[in-house]
């Protein structure tokens, strides 16, 4: 069977891999134009491409898929099915009704909850327990065709986006293969999404990692987690911004070493430097601790917490968030 891949970031890459480990025969890989990045300027290669390369596989990067030129192209490939994997652009209704078997797509969510760009960090930003990956075929719509396979996973303590990331690319390279076999065999029934469950996630932004001590704990903290790696939480430290990498409610082991009240002082201001323990510094917010593990100085490489508070001398009383 001919298919032709469509992906373009680090996500798509597991399952490109494992296609080309499988039985059929890639006649064609899709991918976004190279881009200029970093101060340079200096045009870099998406994954997909050094992927594609890597496995000497057919490479096309068409800067748009609505002229004539790319579809004949890719109706010269003869797809008998595409697999579409983050690609990050809409296709026409002449590509969803090309192949013999469709358009299928791997979505890093459990449909229909998280539509759309940041499925992963909406998942860790919410609080969620579990998520995983829904192989999908593909319709007009943004994320809204009918489910085919989901695999769901745990989302583990303390595990940031880039981490889930990289678990739920994992999951979705190891299915597709017997997905497609299930597919092809007709053992697979579509499923319709209920779209009184239907959400949608928005573009994450720089903005939004500003840290509000006045926040839950909680919430401070799955919005840390959830925006590692990119773009990262910051606040102010002695009116000097800093980025802040790992953070954890701290627990009642550290509250009891550090002499701090069971119960958060509601009288003490949000954001104050309350205790310095072994693994990072301990703030308050409006009804917990947190333990920060992991920062940044401004134009500085990452560092432990701990470090940092000893470089700065850092003491009880120290007021974050203050510009």
């Amino acid at each position: 069977m001919n298919i032709v891949f469509m992906g373009t970031p680090d996500f798509s890459v597991p399952t490109l891999t494992a296609l080309a480990q499988g039985p059929h025969t890639i006649t064609g890989v899709f991918c976004q134009p190279d881009k200029e990045k970093g101060r340079g300027k200096k045009l870099q290669m998406p994954p997909v491409k050094e992927a594609a390369l890597a496995l000497d596989l057919p490479l096309y990067q068409p800067n748009s898929l609505r002229n004539e030129d790319t579809k004949a192209l890719l109706t010269s490939l003869q797809p008998d099915l595409i697999v579409v994997v983050a690609y990050g652009k809409i296709l026409p209704t002449w590509l969803l009704e090309l192949p013999k078997y469709g358009c299928i797509n791997i979505h890093a969510s459990i449909l229909p909850k998280y539509r759309g760009a940041a499925p992963i960090h909406y998942a860790i930003l919410n609080g969620d327990k579990s998520t995983g990956v829904t192989i999908m075929q593909m319709d007009e719509g943004l994320d809204t065709g009918d489910m085919l396979k989901t695999i769901t996973t745990d989302i583990h303590r303390n595990e940031t986006t880039g981490e889930l990331f990289d678990r739920l690319a994992t999951l979705g390279g190891d299915s597709i293969n017997s997905v497609i076999e299930e597919l092809v065999a007709g053992k697979l029934t579509p499923i319709k999404q209920d779209e009184t469950q239907a959400t949608y996630t928005q573009k994450i932004t720089k903005e939004m990692g500003r840290i509000d001590w006045s926040d839950s704990g909680k919430c401070i903290v799955q919005k840390i987690l959830a925006l590692n790696p990119a773009p990262g939480c910051y606040t102010y430290i002695k009116g000097v911004r800093l980025k802040v990498w790992r953070g954890e409610l701290a627990d009642l082991d550290l509250c009891k070493q550090l002499a701090l009240p069971s119960i958060v002082d509601s009288s003490q201001k949000n954001g104050t430097l309350v205790g310095i323990g072994k693994t990072g510094f301990v703030v308050k917010t409006k009804d917990a601790y947190i333990l920060i593990t992991e920062v940044q100085p401004e134009n500085k490489k990452h560092m432990s917490a701990r470090d940092f508070a000893r470089g700065h001398q850092l003491t009880v009383g120290t007021q974050l968030g203050e510009v």
